[in-house]
């Protein structure tokens, strides 16, 4: 009977830890729909509009670097519970902007709180489940982060609608007031705080350095950050893609959005199911074939001009295939480390945002109705993230030749 409830409390905690990792992106999509009302409200346009969501990336990044050494020092809850404070008031903040500018630098405090729940999450997951079980325990996590692309567009089109976009941002507030209960009541402390971490900016920063060159992190890290940096480029883009270009209504957008994300999530779900069988590694190379595959299938497409369906079809693809990156890259990248958890988290979260504000800055660069800059951007993620993966297998294959010389 205790196994029992212990498995009842897992899956408690990892509902707990999944609804927190999903608050990030449920700020990044719920307001999506509002693009045009927020650019029509301010007098600019769709691609300014687009800064606030480039500021927030900026933040989640800094965010995360930040919170790492400090839940590897003072343990995961106090920080997280700070964290959400911070959102909460960002959030508040967001529904008062009286300019764009204000909300550029709001969504980059609320950026700076969300990213609370991503470290925390990550590395409560590396501190409680042993490791072959955590590239398990990441997808029942993507099972529940999935979800929040599909319901926030759809949300957020009903409370546009209805209230306007500013009441977006009071809904991401009480949202988070409830996540604070849940954290307080349901989240254990995972591990004993590490006083002898020092949160020196220089000692930090080597201590980052020392992850980042880990031989297994550094390409399991950056091909994932790739993926997600294509991932990405397709959400900063996807209202002017499908609203702009296809015509799609606000509330047609948040469905197809959330379709979209649905491959996600089954993706992620299917991933438990394939672990079974075959290794995270072996799920990963196989993947970052066909997303190349696809990639280019959906150049082909917007060069050749075939229209609203070819492409919706590819993108679902792809994200159906991100499904299963995501959770193997980043259990895979998290594998070597233990103590270090919480800043090897960190630091992977934060590189994954920095590729998806360099990617989602590139693609509001460019001020057209073409499919061909995303397509580009996202083959050219796609490329580097398959070639880092086959690089690290010759690279392991040498050095276990070498040492059996």
């Amino acid at each position: 009977m205790s196994g029992e409830r212990n498995k009842r409390k897992e899956y408690l905690i990892l509902v707990v830890l999944g609804t927190l990792i999903a608050l990030g992106p449920f700020s990044i999509d719920a307001y999506l729909p509002g693009f045009q009302n927020i650019a029509s409200d301010y007098n600019t346009t769709v691609s300014e509009v687009g800064l606030s969501l480039t500021s927030y990336f900026i933040g989640i990044s800094i965010g995360q670097l930040a919170y790492g050494p400090i839940m590897d020092k003072y343990g995961r809850k106090k920080p997280l519970l700070i964290g959400l404070g911070i959102f909460f008031l960002s959030a508040l903040s967001c529904i008062y902007s009286p300019s764009l500018d204000w909300l550029i630098v709001s969504r980059f405090f609320l950026a700076l709180g969300a990213a609370a729940g991503m470290v925390a999450a990550k590395a409560m997951v590396r501190d409680i489940f042993p490791v072959n079980e955590v590239a398990g325990a990441i997808s029942f996590l993507m099972l529940i982060m999935g979800g929040a692309p599909i319901i926030a567009p759809t949300v957020g089109s009903f409370i546009i609608d209805s209230f306007g976009w500013k009441m977006i941002f009071l809904f991401l507030a009480i949202f988070c007031l409830l996540m604070v209960i849940s954290v307080t009541r349901f989240l254990p402390e995972s591990i004993i705080p590490d006083k002898l971490v020092d949160l020196k900016p220089k000692q930090v920063a080597i201590n980052y350095y020392k992850i980042l060159t880990h031989f297994k992190f550094w390409y399991f890290a950056i091909a994932g950050s790739f993926a997600i940096g294509a991932m990405f480029a397709y959400i900063s883009d996807a209202p002017k893609l499908f609203m702009g270009n296809f015509g799609l209504s606000e509330k047609e957008f948040g469905l197809l959005f959330g379709l979209n994300a649905g491959g996600l999530i089954l993706g992620s779900q299917l991933n438990r199911l394939f672990l079974r069988r075959y290794t995270a590694l072996q799920i990963s190379l196989f993947n970052s074939v066909f997303l190349v595959v696809l990639a280019i299938l959906l150049l082909v497409s917007a060069y050749l001009k075939l229209g609203f369906l070819p492409t919706a079809v590819l993108i679902f693809g792809m994200l159906f295939l991100l499904g299963f990156q995501n959770p193997n890259t980043t259990a895979l990248s998290l594998e070597p480390f233990t103590r270090k958890a919480g800043r090897a988290s960190a630091l992977i979260g934060s590189l994954k945002m920095i590729f998806g504000a360099l990617t989602s800055f590139i693609i509001s660069l460019f001020h057209t109705t073409s499919i061909v800059p995303l397509a580009i951007v996202v083959l050219t993620s796609l490329s580097c993230s398959s070639i880092l993966l086959f690089v690290f297998i010759r690279k392991q294959n040498t050095q276990i030749s070498l040492s059996e010389v």
